[in-house]
């Protein structure tokens, strides 16, 4: 099968958008949409989520499900604001309940906050499969970046989160709570195990000189060419390696209220008794002798 894939690009934060459907019955899927949000004000808006929207209503699209590769620690999700106005389903990997247990305790959520998935409307395990018109939605677990982290087959089409960026670009970070260069290099493998013909969606790009955005590349490209990961490179090198990079990388900008807002399924904190919401930063003070 081979699906009809459409890619929106946010500028902003590198992010690729997609949607996903069935040419014949018009029904599909979203996967990693992205809010606007201001950090320095504050504000929300949903210019790129209507950009979605905008292509599903001119196309008459049935999207059924709205679906995250992971919690993203990038950018903050659509997926309530895209759910309210399609009555899709949102779902993610089944390992959203470690990445959420991890983040109840960093942000001193309250007891309250459920840490079984229960925000989201399916949380799916390795090896699950459902139907999106005559299409076949198949799940494979991709760890290694997060514990949610999960790649999404869909006919010749994979949608691997940040699991592999494009070739000349390597492989994704492994440093944040949860992650492990031993299983990003094992999840990779399963990638490189998949059908020779399948299309490789990345959810980033961040092209380099005048090089413009690429959301596609072929499964023989990342195989013969990535610089992280390419066929030949052993999996010790590699783990070395990731763990000695990710040792110099700055955290995302926007990794304190993405996180927040992404492991509740795209839901805001409750206002509080002024009517506001707010999200919380915590804030780290240098040890006495540093």
């Amino acid at each position: 099968m081979k699906p009809v894939v459409i890619s929106f690009f946010h500028d902003e934060t590198c992010t690729f958008t997609y949607v996903v459907f069935d040419a014949e019955q018009r029904s599909g899927v979203v996967i990693d949409p992205v809010l606007d949000f201001d950090q320095a004000s504050g504000k929300v808006s949903y210019e790129s989520a209507n950009k979605v929207l905008d292509y599903v209503n001119e196309h008459q699209l049935t999207i059924e499900w709205i679906l995250e590769t992971h919690a993203h620690a990038d950018h903050l999700t659509a997926a309530q604001y895209l759910k309210d106005n399609t009555n899709a389903q949102v779902a993610i990997g089944k390992g959203i309940a470690v990445v959420q247990k991890t983040f109840k305790k960093i942000y001193n959520l309250s007891e309250k906050f459920p840490v079984e998935g229960e925000q989201f409307d399916r949380c799916f395990s390795d090896g699950d499969s459902f139907s999106v018109g005559s299409l076949t939605v198949d799940v494979i677990a991709t760890p290694g970046h997060t514990n949610d982290s999960v790649t999404y087959l869909i006919g010749d089409a994979a949608f691997i989160g940040d699991t592999l960026f494009h070739p000349s670009l390597g492989t994704a970070r492994c440093d944040f709570p949860g992650g492990d260069a031993a299983m990003l290099f094992n999840s990779i493998q399963r990638l490189f195990a998949l059908p020779q013909n399948t299309r490789i969606f990345l959810c980033h790009d961040y092209p380099e000189g005048d090089r413009s955005p690429i959301c596609q590349v072929t499964l023989a490209e990342q195989k013969i060419a990535n610089i992280h990961v390419k066929e030949g490179n052993s999996k010790q090198d590699f783990i070395a390696f990731r763990t000695a990079r990710d040792h110099s990388l700055a955290v995302p900008r926007l990794l304190l209220p993405a996180i927040q807002v992404n492991i509740a399924a795209g839901h805001f904190p409750t206002p509080e008794s002024d009517q506001q919401v707010y999200l919380k930063s915590p804030v780290t003070f240098p040890q006495i002798g540093d």
